[in-house]
């Protein structure tokens, strides 16, 4: 019986091993047949690793098999060893290398218990929200428990929130606590930011030694060195007594010689915080030196006061882009397209507050000036003011006379409206207007009436370029030069061609004179002026003929926006490359076509 019965049962493993080997067999055959000779690979169950940590969890929370006990100013958080030594180095140090390996109780000296609590929470659960409320104290100490994701995940929450009102302050606590990145990503936006941070009380609670740091950076982005003199003045004065002592040594690092001669004597040199400080009076007089000597044209011996304060700032690239504000299409309009040179796109930004075409454009302390012009029924005096940082108009003081066609410029930090049409003639007055005042004042009038006249600003002096005498009905080819310093305009070389209507643009300190009309025949000619030589010449031929186009300079290129071909408005703009002397089109359109536009390119805004 027994023989008997192991005789079924070897049969039985026998044919347990034949079936078994048949079906390997099988299997074997359809896997060559289907992978060649790869083998099969490996059962994996993806959701293994994390079902393992849920369970851990859930055991460390009723306290199953927990082996420490962290305390972190009296509170405790129970866990595991192992799993901490395996998400940590610093835990991984301590329970392998150290006397706490045989210890069941840790004390943490330094770290906040709520951090505790939301750091091991996260070591089992991989989640954790960074929030304004917990990441000061999560941030440190994710760092000490060099827990670096949680630590960089804090530092991509701040920069997120870096603001004028908190940015130094960012810096500070990235400094501490050995942030890199964040540090560098602070000091950045602090650069680029300079003239909002200085209005923020933070800044008045700075140190000496912390302001000497920012105002002696060469990347500061300030429209002029106003800005920079200015945020001294208020620092000192924000608690006299105890930093008057301060001044000078400021002072070394405000570029004084960069400000104009006006301010310098106007405000400067009246300031009672510089004036008590005899050693800020050498360096309002090297300043001053500095313009007697430019004035005189006495290049040569600027060397002689040249000093780390005559250099200009060199502040980061800041992304640029370019506005188009109102004009004809083909009545007056309140629309304003803006064209990111990045993403190579146009989209649409805040409209005017009123129609507006024929008017003139400037870009001054961060602001767009819209000045004068035609609202479809009459020419204007007004002003408009866009902030790209809010995307938001206002409104500004009016010009002393209505004018539109007019040409406008930005010098000195003062912005200049030229010649123009008041509805009945032609106009060879100019005003100009002070944003610190708010003020506008008439100055010296022109030779000749000039309507639809360009403008544009060489070595300190402003170009009025063509444009159209009503008196004697003739498109001109005549041009004047102002100096500020003399109020007064002289004749400069006439242009090779008659120009009403004309771009005006300056590249490389060449001024552009791009298309315009003479009479019924809209050019598509160009012509530039050299002032050294004081000589115009000829420069090749734009694709298309353009009158009453905007014309702005970029990064070595000249940007020809829009205008008219004498029978439609034009939607297009033509890139000329001076290097190259070629002219190409831009791949994009605006969506419409546009003359009597305004264009500027200014400092792209976080709403872009």
């Amino acid at each position: 019986m027994e023989s008997a019965a192991e005789g079924i049962e070897g049969r039985s493993c026998l044919l347990l091993r034949y079936a078994s080997q048949n079906s390997l067999d099988e299997s074997s055959q359809k896997q060559v047949q289907n992978n060649g000779t790869r083998e099969k690979p490996p059962y994996r169950n993806v959701h293994h690793t994390s079902k393992a940590f849920e369970t851990m969890n859930i055991m460390r929370k009723q306290n199953l098999l927990c082996d420490v006990k962290l305390i972190a100013d009296g509170v405790e958080v129970a866990a595991h060893k192992m799993v901490l030594a395996a998400c940590s180095p610093y835990f991984h140090a301590m329970f392998i290398s150290f006397e706490e390996s045989k210890q069941e109780r840790i004390v943490l000296k330094g770290v906040d218990p709520n951090a505790l609590k939301l750091l091991i929470d996260y070591v089992y659960s991989c989640e954790i929200y960074v929030t304004e409320e917990n990441v000061q104290m999560l941030l440190p100490a994710a760092n000490l428990l060099q827990l670096t994701d949680v630590r960089d995940a804090c530092c991509d929450f701040l920069q997120c929130q870096l603001h004028p009102t908190n940015c130094l302050g960012i810096r500070a606590f990235a400094d501490l606590h050995s942030c890199l990145d964040l540090l560098s990503t602070a000091e950045n936006y602090i650069e680029l930011h300079f003239a909002e941070i200085v209005e923020c009380e933070e800044f008045l609670s700075l140190s000496h030694e912390q302001v000497l740091g920012l105002i002696s950076s060469d990347k500061l982005m300030v429209s002029n060195e106003e800005k920079v003199f200015e945020c001294v003045i208020a620092w000192v004065n924000y608690d006299l007594e105890s930093r008057q002592k301060h001044v000078a040594e400021l002072m070394e690092y405000v570029r004084l010689p960069l400000l104009s001669e006006d301010y310098l004597i106007q405000r400067v040199e009246e300031e009672t915080v510089f004036k008590n400080d005899i050693r800020c009076k050498d360096y309002l007089i090297e300043a001053l030196k500095y313009h007697i000597l430019v004035k005189k044209g006495e290049v040569n011996k600027l060397t002689l006061v040249r000093t780390p304060r005559t250099k200009p700032r060199q502040p980061l690239r800041v992304p640029k882009v370019m506005l188009v504000v109102g004009g004809q299409a083909p009545k007056a309009i309140r629309s304003v397209e803006c064209y990111d040179f990045k993403t190579e796109r146009w989209q649409s930004v805040a409209e005017m507050p009123t129609r507006r075409c024929r008017a003139g454009l400037v870009f001054l302390h961060e602001k767009v000036y819209a000045v004068g012009g035609f609202n479809g029924s009459l020419r204007v005096r007004t002003v408009e003011v866009y902030d790209p940082s809010t995307n938001e108009w206002s409104s500004a003081p009016p010009m002393e006379a209505r004018r539109s066609t007019l040409g406008v410029a930005v010098l000195n930090s003062l912005i200049y409206a030229v010649g123009g049409f008041d509805g009945s003639s032609g106009l060879n007055s100019a005003e100009v207007y002070d944003p610190s005042t708010e003020k506008w004042n008439m100055i010296a009038p022109m030779s000749t009436r000039r309507s639809s006249v360009g403008v544009g600003v060489l070595n300190g002096c402003l170009y009025a370029v063509g444009g159209y005498d009503g008196i004697s009905r003739q498109c001109l080819s005549s041009v004047e030069m102002y100096s500020p310093e003399r109020n007064t305009w002289e004749p400069v070389k006439d242009m090779l061609y008659k120009r009403s209507g004309a771009g005006v643009g300056v590249l490389d300190n060449i001024l552009y004179a791009v298309g315009g009309h003479d009479g019924p025949l809209v050019r598509k000619s160009v012509e530039a002026y050299d002032p050294e030589t004081q000589t115009w010449s000829g420069v090749p031929d734009m694709a298309l003929c353009r009158r009453n186009a905007g014309v702005v300079a970029l990064e070595g290129l000249l940007y020809v926006v829009g205008g008219d071909d004498g029978h439609a408005n034009l939607s297009s703009v033509e890139v000329y490359n001076p290097k190259t002397e070629t002219w190409t089109l831009l791949h994009s359109f605006m969506s419409i076509g546009r003359s009597y536009a305004g264009v500027v390119i200014i400092d792209k805004p976080s709403a872009i």
